[in-house]
């Protein structure tokens, strides 16, 4: 790369990179922390980027059709909020970046969701970018169907590192892309040959572009230092119709003496010596945090440069029916239908009547049937497991290249890559995403719910086969300790439906959740109907609820949730035949009992009576209702499991296990 003729060939590029590049080297000097070499080796793609070829407008970061610009490589953090301060985000103030990694500090370690405009996902785990990506570009195809292309045509672009294509959820996210042919997806690979430990192939022997072929996507490369390059890179991208990747060979921390192109480059190697030799470089004579006008000009020019697209945008809107623009806005804004609750209540009444044996993900589909319809946003889906998780609904048709108007995806084995996917649905909005695994395997799902519940979004996570009543598949897919793990995350909505009534009121609270992700524990056996008196509240809203009270004086109460309610209910009937008064208390959703008043906690559980939790899983978490709340250890026991489970048929299961209605009432005699 010929860099005296770079300077001289395109002076205001320049000016402009070197300008970002400044910036994260000073923010990350001041921090003492942070990463440098990234922002400064990719700042000449990202310029280019800004400047050339993405579609938005800095006086309003939030317009629907704006193109999305994805940091994966979220350690190189500087790059975007360098980007955001200079294009004129308001919230991303030169304070912003003087006070990078600061308590209070909208300019966090890695990009988070929501602390300022224009950071479009939570990055910094690698690999979760580039997969959030693929759900944007899937949320831009569905919408572009139902609303037309006069309203949703954009683009999503995404900077990856090496880190983000060695991470596993990558592999997961390409194959999806390239099966779904997301023309508008443009992945810009920093290919600077460098990771923390080293050079790439200390580690790593994959030709990635040959990666990417193979998985279906058009591969263009170039020198990420050079502008005319790059954006005849980014053009050809844009001409294509499959997802495209560009290959962008750069230098780590590029123009630094002793760090450059070494792995020192990849964090906090750039103090006082080297960035006066960088100023030096860089032909800037300016002190720390300081901007030159005419450079903040041109780029506030950049910022403003979409300005005249969106207000033409804005007249096309205006141009729509009413009712079409309404329902735009509604989706937008992730607002429930308005007769969400209506059909909720109409199958509520019909169970309740009716009292089907049906296994809670059953009445899950149950529930989608009669959502779906009315809730034209919804996008299910599953990792190849369709039949199991009932996901499928008559009319949702599925979603692929020759139909996007289709409404359920094929995930493929791909619990992570869906997880992520969906996540990036609902941050691109319009879309209210849905997707479904067995319990279990919310360990290959993990790390996306995680972050749905860090970035207060409202994923709906449908978690099927959810105890040892799975039966004969064995102790490798009967989950455990996965309830605890999910209910130890904050922000999370953890359901456990006792029957059809509860299941459906749980689809009415995860499809009007504006900032907390939900998971559905759904069990494979049969359930008989609990709720068998219809009541227009939803009950599963207040958390937890005395599902039946004690016939004479109440010396117990039973606590349970899911499959193990009917077991209580069978205690109760064993333990009221021998004179002891039984409480029995649904438990749906832990995290919303939490959250009511304390007053309304007390009805529930009153102090005095013993108090047996029963449920199939382990005892972890528990305690907080059991001793808790009133209660007291030497009154309060436990029936569930305290190992892995076994393959034979679920009843044998339970009753090797011993959960049973007779274990629960011995448990509670012995109590007494």
């Amino acid at each position: 790369m010929d860099i005296s003729g770079l300077k001289e060939n395109h002076p205001q590029h320049w000016k402009n990179a070197a300008a970002l590049r400044i910036l994260a080297a000073d923010a990350v000097h001041a921090a003492a922390s942070g990463h440098q070499g990234m922002p400064i080796g990719m700042a000449d793609v990202a310029a280019v980027l800004f400047e050339k070829h993405l579609k938005f407008d800095a006086s309003n970061p939030d317009w629907p059709d704006r193109d999305r610009f994805v940091l994966s490589a979220g350690h190189g953090s500087m790059l975007l909020y360098g980007l955001l301060h200079l294009t004129g985000y308001q919230d991303m103030t030169i304070e912003q970046i003087r006070n990078f990694r600061q308590w209070g500090a909208k300019t966090a370690g890695h990009p988070e969701y929501g602390h300022a405009k224009g950071i479009e996902t939570t990055t910094g785990p690698l690999g979760q970018g580039i997969a959030n990506a693929v759900g944007m570009a899937m949320a831009e195809q569905a919408l572009a169907a139902r609303f037309n292309r006069k309203l949703v045509d954009h683009h999503t672009y995404v900077i990856a590192g090496d880190g983000c294509l060695m991470e596993g959820v990558s592999h997961e996210a390409i194959g999806l892309a390239g099966k779904q042919k997301l023309g508008k997806l443009i992945v810009l690979w920093d290919d600077n040959n460098i990771s923390i430990d080293g050079t790439i192939d200390i580690s790593d022997v994959t030709d990635q572009k040959k990666r990417f072929k193979a998985a279906g996507w058009s591969v263009f490369e170039c020198d990420g230092h050079d502008p005319d390059a790059i954006d005849a890179a980014l053009t050809a991208a844009k001409a294509n119709r499959l997802p495209s990747m560009i290959a962008c060979k750069t230098t780590i921390a590029l123009g630094v003496d002793g760090v450059a192109d070494t792995s020192k480059g990849h964090g906090y190697a750039i103090k006082d010596a080297q960035l006066a030799q960088m100023r030096e470089f860089y032909d800037w004579p300016y002190p720390a945090f300081e901007i030159p006008g005419d450079v903040k000009s041109a780029w506030e020019a950049i910022g403003s440069r979409g300005a005249e697209t969106r207000a033409a945008w804005e007249e096309v809107l205006a141009e729509q029916s009413e009712r079409r623009q309404a329902e735009f806005a509604r989706v937008q804004a992730g607002i429930p239908h308005k007769r969400l609750s209506a059909v909720v209540k109409q199958l509520k009444r019909r169970i309740s009547e009716e009292q089907p044996q049906k296994a809670t993900r059953q009445s899950s589909q149950m529930a989608l049937e009669v959502i779906n319809p009315i809730m034209k946003e919804t996008i299910g889906g599953s990792a190849d497991l369709t039949g199991s998780n009932n996901t499928l609904t008559a009319e949702l048709g599925t979603f692929e290249p020759n139909n996007r108007n289709g409404r359920h995806v094929s995930y493929g084995i791909r619990e992570h890559g869906m997880a992520a996917a969906m996540n990036g649905m609902v941050l691109h909005g319009g879309i209210r995403p849905y997707g479904g695994t067995f319990m279990c395997f919310t360990d290959y799902a993990r790390p996306s719910m995680r972050l749905a519940a860090l970035m207060q979004i409202p994923t709906v996570f449908v978690m099927t086969h959810d105890s040892i009543g799975l039966g004969e598949d064995g102790p490798t897919h009967q989950p455990v300790e996965h309830l605890a793990i999910s209910r130890a995350t904050p922000n999370t909505w953890v359901f456990r439906p006792a029957d059809g009534v509860e299941t459906a009121e749980t689809w009415e609270l995860a499809f009007s959740s504006q900032s907390t992700p939900s998971v559905l524990s759904l069990t494979r056996q049969g359930l008989r109907t609990v709720r068998t008196k219809h009541m227009n509240r939803n009950l599963t809203a207040q958390g937890a609820y005395v599902l039946a009270e004690a016939d004479g004086k109440r010396q117990a109460i039973l606590l349970a949730t899911g499959s193990e309610v009917e077991i209580a209910l069978d205690a109760k009937t064993k333990l009221e035949a021998q004179g002891i008064g039984t409480r029995v208390v649904s438990m749906p959703c832990w995290e919303l009992f939490e959250a009511q008043e304390e007053s309304y906690r007390r009805k529930v559980l009153p102090g005095g009576p013993v108090r047996v939790g029963i449920e199939a899983a382990m005892r972890f978490g528990w305690d907080k209702w059991l001793t808790g709340e009133r209660g007291k250890s030497n009154k309060a026991d436990f029936v569930g499991m305290d190992s892995f489970g076994a393959s034979a048929p679920a009843g044998e299961l339970y009753a090797n296990f011993g959960i049973t209605a007779d274990a629960v009432a011995e448990k509670v005699k012995n109590l007494l």
